[in-house]
């Protein structure tokens, strides 16, 4: 198969009700109701080949998680096309089922109160897998991701780390073609993000699945993603390889000022002109291009301590792109 998933002019509307003020007008409203449509997802056209991982970026509410519902089948579209794995991921077919897994870094798939272990016996169960087979594959993966000491200590007592670890094992178990990630590393230490993402580097290389992996941390994205998808109020505004966005952004510089005391609460930073603005640590950190707009907010900002220019990171070249973006869109 030469493509693992295709979109064409995929997209989604959420309806709601405008809530009228005042009892007489509520329950008017019970007949004549005012409709609000929510675009979350604008018309869409991708495709992802077999092996790759992509990285799905943006502001929350951009629609990164509806397009991957809408790619697992929790969700229908309203209007437009997909396959994935040359099935409607809506049909929600069973074959299709069996080949994707789907792991949402703040909802737990495993069972609570429940050992590891038994949760993924009740996975392996509901997949259909042999259970000898099943539990070396667990003891594999556990090894792999140096947690095989937690996969019999109840779900609850494991640490955020451990637990995100398990349900990776319970998203692999069953060894699906197509993994759709969102931020499986929120909220965890430096430490347990390196090693996650070091296990999911050595996964690809060695089983080929197509991953959607969706992140905050820029890191995730830099270090795992083949090809980058920026998304932008419902809309993507970038499709290619992390290589190629990166080589187009390398010559960016910025500016950082350091002042001897906290930046004024009431100085004027008009949105998209800073990268960096911190009270507390007296920091600001803008893009050359800004210079000349910010220079009066600079010069009553206080006492410059330290001036410097500094080769733009990744997350930055990220965050300045996508407020670009939004302003245009």
């Amino acid at each position: 198969m030469s493509i693992a998933i295709e979109t064409k002019d995929l997209s989604r509307v959420y309806q709601s009700y405008r809530k009228p003020e005042g009892v007489w007008n509520s329950i008017k409203g019970l007949w004549d109701r005012q409709h609000i449509e929510k675009v979350a997802l604008k018309p869409t056209t991708l495709s992802i080949e077999p092996g790759q991982i992509v990285g799905l970026v943006g502001a929350n509410g951009a629609g990164k998680t509806t397009l991957l519902k809408m790619l697992s089948g929790l969700i229908v579209p309203s209007s437009g096309e997909a396959t994935v794995l040359g099935y409607k991921p809506w049909e929600r077919k069973h074959e299709f089922l069996k080949q994707i897994s789907i792991l949402l870094g703040q909802k737990n798939q495993l069972w609570w109160d429940l050992a590891p272990y038994d949760s993924f016996s009740l996975l392996a169960r509901i997949y259909d897998l042999d259970l000898d087979k099943a539990r070396a594959r667990v003891n594999e993966l556990a090894k792999r991701l140096q947690c095989t000491h937690v996969l019999e200590t109840q779900l609850r007592r494991l640490s955020l780390g451990e637990r995100m670890k398990m349900e990776i094992i319970g998203a692999l178990l069953h060894e699906p073609a197509v993994l759709f990630l969102d931020e499986p590393t929120i909220g965890l230490d430096m430490i347990a993000q390196e090693s996650i993402r070091d296990f999911l580097a050595d996964y690809v290389r060695s089983r080929g699945p197509t991953v959607i992996l969706t992140s905050h941390y820029m890191d995730d994205i830099a270090q795992l993603a083949h090809k980058l998808l920026l998304i932008s109020k419902g809309a993507i505004v970038y499709e290619g390889t992390v290589e190629n966005f990166t080589r187009a952004t390398e010559d960016v510089r910025t500016f950082s000022f350091r002042f001897a005391e906290e930046l004024p609460a009431d100085l004027a930073l008009p949105e998209g002109h800073v990268l960096k603005a911190g009270q507390k640590d007296h920091q600001l950190k803008i893009l050359p291009q800004h210079l000349g707009i910010l220079m009066p907010e600079i010069a009553r900002a206080g006492i410059l301590q330290d001036l410097k220019m500094e080769e733009t990171d990744f997350e930055d070249v990220i965050r300045g792109f996508l407020e670009k973006e939004s302003r245009i869109l």
